[in-house]
């Protein structure tokens, strides 16, 4: 949480050095590079990558001449190209005219959904009815909203309540904020309520019977560490690991229920505190505890961050209502709890992009009023833009918001050379101008050498605001060339205004943190139970918001509005303004598992497409904190476990493991033995006729630190051995039809003896020395179609000697198995201590059972 000292905090926005733009870093350096701008400009001017290149035969006229070639192209996706040809053509043979009709394709000027005369008879009566009755739901609903919002301001807040409530409002720090909430809340009540167990939306039982078992466990363990306790606190560590694995999950027993913390406006249960608190001192010590190897504190951590999952910020667009967002990312920057994980669409992206390419220290001076005189992206007068708009469809020119974008994601950079700077990973939608391509999100997995300013275009590239661009990538060279085919894209809203599927998909993210200020949508957010920080406001936050039945009225209504939105959208009865299906923007998912909804007010409809000024973007700083305050002490509880769990990974992560991978389970190579090392190493092999053991600089640290497995490894190399050449071809053939070759010919006591590696890998079986002869291996090879799959044995359990090379066998005739993490899988088999094979003759286990694993383990079970 905030530090009571405010030593964390940025400037308030009441500071003078708040409203000083001399005082944010790099004001006057716009990063922008000449040469960027011109590879940008060039991209849109390119048309874009057909799908058919034509040939030489299409160029061709009737005659077999090159004819004349004119490139054509829209000015933008909804403003296609009419082109009337006038003039007769002249008279072409009927066998021309023949072939050219064969060659030319069927054109249909109907969607084949939208065929058939029932279609365009009831289509425009339907569309009349459906939208008449829209507009009667929705005065309904603004008329059930009226009588809430009545009800609520004259009936329930008056008196002392009302007071407590003005002065919550006028906070200005986050400090003082919590000190009015929790007056506002004793004089509710609600302290009460936090200190009863019981509540219908979590397991209080369980998750109180957990945390008692967790602090005695610990504490037992804690004990065992400083040597005051015997031999039983080792226990107590293992039984302390796997209660933690059972219970650090996303919303265990529901303890991130959000009802939880909408029963008041700072805090919740006393219980659900204590259990936070014990979990997350749980795991710290379990990280920091010597009982436990790096290895399984490593696997611990991998295995808690992938059961709890991780928190993102999402962003939503919403043109410049978005500059809300600088208010919530400042009250989390503030608090230390920006995730690291952000996304951005259309206005939002731009301030996802500030906080993705800045560090925490940037961000604290840069997230302040004076931030205003760097935001000019609409600063045109309307004797330009109206002109433009008139002639090219579009108010702004993408080439100019490149240039004023470029600052606010610090230059040409990618995607992953910001994870790199920062840490954090920035997401942004974009979706491409073709209606059936799926959208895309970009970050430092799926885009990571593209721009990112070229994205945030993209993303707020408006239909009638912004044309559709091109996105960018940076070459090798560090130049700057167009992505993904020179394909346009556009506003993300459009589809997907928060990812929250593609970033679980990306990042395992199953707790969201949205921020959303689209203005049509902020009519319809209605909490009938109250939201997080903010109950309802009569029957001390128990009921209903305007009694229960104006809020069954409002769901009603509202579910009404969504159903026939959805009909008009399947039915496609909507015209297409623009060339663009907008129902999307109204049928999407607007909130998570925590939505911010900054209170807006009228004049900012008015300013929907204007720069802010310093005072304007003060008061929207200050709206967007008091919104994210209520919301900070859920997240802080989350974070709270999400922070240690993410500290353990990074820290138990070794030491030659790259950032940006995913940590392995085993570890990466030091080096790698060259050919010319090989060659060495056999060569001292083949003169002193030893083994040669490989230089412990080479060996991997998965190989030295790898823990010994319970039972012995194979049978080393034997000390005098003399390494065979490799046969020839000849040798092999001849040995294939039972011939002895001269050179071949060994008595039975120079068997060749395989290596350990060769044994695990199962390259040799039990007389490596002889082979079948051509009918009997014809014979074992035709059996697969009619013999049972299961290998034959004779009558004292011995397996056939006609077993397959996946099958490995050591002097004694006992299979190899070296596996530590295999149970017995035949009834009446034991791990024994005497060595690693499995006696056949005693324990019945068939060859097929094992099959090789191809690495240093050696031979695991063959799944069945």
């Amino acid at each position: 949480m905030a530090d009571p000292k405010k030593a964390t905090d940025g400037p308030s926005v009441s500071s003078a050095e708040a409203w000083d733009f001399t005082k944010l870093p790099d004001w006057n350096h716009d990063f922008i590079e000449p040469d960027d701008v011109l590879a940008f400009a060039s991209a849109l001017s390119a048309p874009e990558a057909p799908t058919r290149s034509p040939s030489e035969a299409d160029l061709l006229d009737a005659s077999g001449k090159r004819q004349d070639t004119e490139f054509i192209t829209a000015l933008n996706d909804w403003r296609p190209v009419h082109q009337r040809v006038r003039g007769s053509e002249k008279k072409k043979p009927a066998h021309a005219s023949k072939q050219k009709k064969k060659q030319r394709k069927a054109r249909r000027g109907k969607d084949e959904t939208r065929e058939g005369w029932t279609y365009n008879l009831v289509k425009y009566p339907l569309l009349v009815i459906v939208l008449g009755w829209i507009v009667v739901l929705g005065a309904s609903y603004l008329a059930t909203r009226f009588y809430i919002y009545v009800y609520e301001q004259y009936i329930t807040w008056r008196g002392a309540r009302q007071r407590l409530r003005d002065t919550l409002r006028q906070q200005t720090s986050f400090e003082d904020w919590v000190k009015a909430a929790k007056d506002l809340d004793r004089h509710l009540g609600n302290d009460q309520w936090k200190e009863e167990d019981e509540y219908a939306y979590y397991d209080s039982k369980t998750v109180r019977r957990v945390m008692e078992q967790l602090r005695s466990l610990r504490l037992r363990a804690e004990q065992c560490e400083s040597g005051s306790q015997d031999d039983s606190g080792h226990k107590a560590i293992e039984d302390l690991r796997s209660l933690a694995e059972a219970c650090v999950k996303n919303n265990f027993a529901g303890y991130e229920n959000p009802r939880l913390y909408s029963e008041t406006y700072y805090g919740t249960k006393d219980l659900v505190q204590e259990y936070v608190e014990e979990v997350s001192a749980t795991l710290k010590f379990l990280h920091s505890s010597p009982q436990l190897g790096q290895d399984e504190k490593r696997r611990l951590s991998k295995q808690l961050s992938t059961n709890f999952g991780r928190t993102a910020l999402c962003l939503s667009g919403g043109a410049t209502f978005a500059y809300y967002h600088f208010g919530i990312a400042k009250a989390l920057l503030d608090a230390d709890l920006l995730p690291s994980i952000i996304t951005g669409t259309s206005g939002g992206a731009l301030v996802a992009a500030l906080l993705g390419t800045r560090t925490d220290t940037e961000l604290k001076k840069l997230l302040v009023p004076a931030l205003a005189q760097r935001i000019r992206a609409c600063s045109e007068p309307i004797s330009i833009w109206l002109p433009r708009w008139w002639r090219t469809g579009a108010r702004f020119d993408s080439v100019d918001w490149a240039q004023r974008c470029s600052w606010f994601c610090r230059g040409s950079l990618t995607f992953l050379e910001a994870y790199q700077r920062t840490g954090r990973i920035l997401n942004v939608t974009c979706v491409p101008s073709d209606p059936h391509t799926p959208t895309i999100l970009a970050n430092y997995l799926t885009a990571p050498d593209c721009v990112i300013w070229s994205a945030v275009i993209a993303s707020a590239a408006v239909p009638g605001v912004l044309n559709p661009v091109v996105l960018m990538r940076k070459n090798k060279d560090g130049k700057l060339e167009p992505y993904s085919f020179g394909h346009k894209w556009k506003d993300g809203s459009l589809r997907t205004d928060i990812p929250l599927k593609a970033l679980n998909l990306h990042f395992n993210v199953n707790f969201s943190i949205v921020s959303q200020v689209n203005p049509h949508i902020n009519l319809f957010f209605f909490s009938s139970r109250g939201s997080v920080g903010r109950p309802v406001t009569h029957r001390r936050g128990r009921g209903w918001r305007g009694g229960f039945l104006g809020s069954a009225v409002e769901q009603y209504l509202k579910l009404d509005l969504n159903k026939w939105l959805k009909v008009l959208r399947h039915l496609e009865l909507l015209p297409r303004p623009m060339g663009q299906d907008w129902s999307e923007i109204w049928l999407q998912r607007f909130s998570g598992t925590i939505t911010v909804w900054p209170k807006s007010v009228l004049s900012d409809y008015y300013h929907i497409l204007s720069d802010p000024s310093m005072q304007r973007l003060a008061r929207m700083i200050h709206v967007g904190q008091l919104a994210a305050w209520p919301k900070l002490k859920f997240i802080s509880n989350r974070m709270a476990i999400e922070r240690v769990i993410e500290e353990a990974r990074e820290a138990t992560r070794p030491a030659n493991q790259p950032l940006l991978t995913p940590a392995p389970e085993e570890k990466t190579l030091r080096s790698v033995l060259s050919e010319d090392d090989l060659q060495d190493l056999l060569e001292k092999a083949r003169a002193s006729h030893q083994p040669v053991e490989v230089p412990a600089s080479l060996l991997t640290p998965s190989a030295q630190e790898r823990p010994q497995p319970r039972w012995p490894s194979p049978r080393p190399y034997p000390e005098h051995h003399e390494r065979a050449d490799s046969p020839s071809f000849s040798k092999r053939l001849s040995g294939w039809f039972n011939l002895q070759h001269p050179s071949s010919q060994r008595s039975s006591q120079e068997t060749l003896h395989p290596t350990a590696a060769e044994l695990r890998r199962g390259r040799f079986r039990k007389n490596a020395a002889r082979r079948g002869s051509v009918i009997e291996e014809l014979k074992r090879q035709s059996g697969v179609f009619w013999d049972d799959p299961d290998l034959e044995t004779d009558g004292e359990g011995t397996a056939d000697e006609t077993a397959t090379d996946d099958e490995a066998y050591d002097d004694d005739n006992h299979i190899i198995h070296s596996d530590d993490d295999v149970a017995p899988f035949e009834s009446g088999v034991e791990r024994t201590n005497g060595g690693p094979a499995i006696p056949i003759e005693k324990e019945g286990v068939k060859a097929k059972d094992f099959e090789a694993d191809g690495n240093e383990e050696g031979l695991l079970p063959r799944r069945r």
